[in-house]
């Protein structure tokens, strides 16, 4: 049979320009995502307090936010505000206002700013997203890299659920090519929908590998950030690892459970009797499995939600028995010591933290102070100082807090300038020594000159 060309030419003409225009043009896509978002951005410029350098310095550093309510709360991250005294933010429409900090969160490094606007004062605002993302979904990360603002940049979300030691123990991580530089830190990364699926917090020189906190995460601990002030984490005090480690060839041989790997002394753990390689199984029934590192931020965070003071049931396995463990958390509190800069002797005197410097609770198991700064070629280091010195004492009076070393440094300047030595005793490389501080010279007016 045959068949006219004449009719079947202009039907397939048609059928081709229904195709094209049933198809969504990408570019449109991301420039309405971007238009969604874009003007909730948030250009933030902080001065910050350096006291590192054995000195009190001032800087200026620049980061990323975005609005998240009606209100003016902005959400950024913990290290692009922590130590500041002066937070200016700027939105995409030039209006400028200073912040102050709601709430924050070292662990996850999140934090949430309030700005100071007038009432009635109306802002752009940007919807969080609960929805997990999935590898290869095409995302926008928006802010200022190197204080570039309203800088948008394109990829892919690479991974969806990476780990990264050392880096918070109670998230997984989206890791994505799209261009996140310094600056870009705070800084929404947006998915086609037009909705912040994370907060951008890692990134590299190159910005072709970068790292973000799911909206997820965010919004569980909302919440408390804005009634609290802080996350609120309970603090069992134990470590876990998972069955497999294919990195360091580890594999025990179970089929359930989390390993408990390290118990901290004196923390509720070990007072309701959790040991090391304990297997836990279930918490008030609940149970507990971390098969990869990739499990064991959700138990974490799970855990840490728990309420204070309230006895949980631990199922654990113990030298192939079944037992049961009572255990009641504690609030976790602060995870960085408070410090004090001794601007004459040349150092920075900083209270030890369990989870900030657990290299050093070891040595001082009831608390304590180090030095965690030193003025290159100040009093302290011409003097035989160094970093992690644990002070013991100081002219003869010993030292647990910051408030006493505080109070020994403002009696040696009261004695200058008859006196102007004192003796110092430190722990280094576990063992104790007696250092002689001369601060005989005044280094800062020096430096100033």
């Amino acid at each position: 049979m045959k068949t006219s060309m004449m009719g079947v030419l202009p039907a397939l003409l048609l059928c081709a320009a229904g195709c094209v225009s049933s198809t969504p043009d990408f570019r449109a896509v991301v420039s309405e995502a971007k238009a969604s978002v874009a003007p909730a951005v948030v250009f933030i410029r902080v001065i910050y307090n350096d006291t590192e350098s054995g000195r009190n310095r001032k800087g200026v550093a620049s980061g990323s936010g975005v609005v998240v309510s009606k209100d003016g709360e902005v959400l950024t991250n913990h290290h692009v505000i922590d130590k500041t005294s002066e937070i200016r933010c700027q939105l995409a429409d030039g209006r400028s206002f200073t912040a102050k900090v709601l709430g924050k969160d070292k662990d996850l490094d999140i934090a949430l700013l309030k700005l100071d606007m007038p009432e009635g004062t109306d802002v752009p605002v940007a919807e969080l997203s609960p929805r997990r993302l999935e590898v290869g979904e095409v995302v926008l990360a928006m802010g200022a890299p190197w204080g570039l603002a309203r800088s948008v940049s394109m990829g892919i979300v690479s991974c969806n659920d990476r780990f990264l030691e050392e880096c918070g123990d109670y998230t997984l991580w989206y890791q994505t090519d799209a261009a996140i530089s310094p600056g870009n830190s705070g800084g929404p990364l947006v998915d086609t929908d037009g909705l912040v699926v994370g907060l951008n917090a890692r990134g590299n020189m190159w910005g072709d590998q970068a790292f973000t906190i799911p909206s997820e995460t965010i919004l569980e601990i909302l919440p408390d950030l804005r009634k609290y002030g802080e996350a609120h984490w309970a603090w069992f005090g134990f470590k876990l690892q998972p069955l497999e480690d294919f990195k360091r060839n580890i594999r025990f041989d179970a089929k359930e459970g989390a390993l408990v790997a390290d118990v901290e002394p004196g923390s509720p753990a070990e007072k309701a009797g959790l040991r090391p390689n304990d297997l836990l199984l279930s918490v008030d029934g609940e149970k507990t499995t971390a098969r990869f590192w990739e499990d064991i931020p959700a138990i974490e965070r799970h855990l840490g939600r728990r309420e204070f003071e309230k006895a949980c049931a631990f199922k654990v396995v113990r030298d192939g028995k079944e037992i049961d463990v009572s255990v009641a958390p504690t609030e976790k509190g602060r995870v960085e010591g408070e410090e004090f800069v001794c601007e004459r002797w040349g150092l920075t005197a900083k209270e030890i933290n369990r989870f900030y410097n657990p290299e050093l609770i070891f040595f001082a198991p009831d608390g304590g102070v180090y030095v965690s700064g030193l003025s290159w070629d100040g009093n302290a280091d011409n003097c035989g100082f160094r970093e992690s010195d644990i002070i013991v004492s100081i002219g003869g009076r010993e030292v647990k807090t910051v408030a006493e070393v505080k109070e020994e440094y403002e009696k040696s300047l009261k004695g200058l300038p008859d006196k102007s030595r004192i003796a110092i005793v430190v722990i280094r490389n576990r063992r104790q020594t007696t250092l002689v501080l001369d601060f005989t010279e005044d280094t800062e007016d020096e430096e100033e000159d």
